[in-house]
Formats: C-alpha cells, structure tokens, sequence
C-alpha cells in the first residue's frame, strides 16, 4: 500500500509543556518519530520497523498551550532494507505556514532478531 502523504495532530496541553511554558522538545521529537512510524507501518505493514536515524533537529519557535500541531509525514526515499520519511511540524492555529520544525527520520526494517531485513 502506497501513501503518499499522512497527516497527524496534536493539542499541545499543560502536560507538554517546560517550566518556560513552552512544549518540550523531546514530546514533539516523540510524536514526530510515532507519526512517521505509523505512516511507514501503513505502508509497509509487513515490516517490523525501528527508528535508526533523524537527521537534523532544529527548532524554528517555540510552541505554547492549546497549539494544534500538524505533523505531515511523506516518504522521500526507499532502499532496501531502510525508507526514510521528511516530516515538517507546522501549529495550525498560529502559524500554519511556518514550519515549527522539519527533519527527515529514517527506518530500517528487521527480523525478530533485530537483524536488517529486506522491506
């Protein structure tokens, strides 16, 4: 099954956020590698995936409470045991055509080993 892009959201709530009132990073690298998780095990549903590579991290802006954050994941390159995703974070309230952040984040699928496998 091909898809060729999935959307994602999510409502940044009190919980998400650092002592500054601003959405921890590591919450929105979570959800950013759970996003492109589910849309790489849609599309390759026969695949035990695992996380092996994001490339760059690079916040642009800060996020605060009550934000809906649109995580849009869309593969960009497939090989033979691996397929990387670029996801881009906008916050569809305030700013939807800024991105908070873009990365691209790579899987590689393997055995019950944890051996690489073919996709």
């Amino acid at each position: 099954m091909v898809i060729p892009e999935m959307d994602t959201h999510h409502l940044v709530l009190p919980g998400d956020l650092n002592h500054y009132g601003s959405l921890f990073g590591g919450r929105l690298l979570s959800w950013v590698d759970e996003a492109a998780w589910i849309a790489a095990s849609i599309e390759f549903p026969h695949c035990q995936l695992v996380t092996i590579a994001l490339d760059k991290v690079e916040f642009r802006h800060g996020v605060r409470d009550g934000s809906i954050l649109k995580i849009n994941c869309r593969q960009s390159r497939k090989g033979k045991t691996s397929v990387t995703y670029q996801v881009v974070v906008t916050d569809e309230k305030n700013s939807p055509t800024n991105p908070i952040f873009t990365t691209h984040i790579t899987f590689v699928s393997v055995n019950d080993q944890g051996e690489k496998r073919p996709i």
